[in-house]
């Protein structure tokens, strides 16, 4: 079965986040560098990927997006902080 992500983007300055669900990750990021495929992201300069979580089925993937989404700012940031406490731009290093 493929993987597929749930991930968190942000923009320079961290003011704005986006959650999002794809079966790749990298690909994914460069459709939004290109600014490719959201309307959100492209019109709120949302690129950095600061959190990321893997999963075997899509359907969980799919289930947490939800969730996060209904969450609240200041919960979706300590999430974010737990795994990447300074906010690091997870994509110039991982990925690129």
């Amino acid at each position: 079965m493929k993987q597929s992500f749930i991930y968190i983007l942000t923009n320079k300055n961290k003011t704005t986040i986006y959650i999002g669900v794809t079966n790749d990750l990298k690909r994914r990021l460069i459709e939004h560098k290109n600014q490719i495929g959201s309307a959100f992201t492209k019109k709120y300069n949302i690129h950095h990927l600061v959190y990321f979580e893997k999963f075997e089925d899509i359907n969980k993937a799919i289930e947490r997006e939800k969730q996060l989404k209904g969450w609240t700012r200041m919960k979706k940031n300590k999430l974010i902080e737990t795994a990447n406490p300074d906010w690091e731009f997870l994509d110039e290093s991982i990925f690129f």
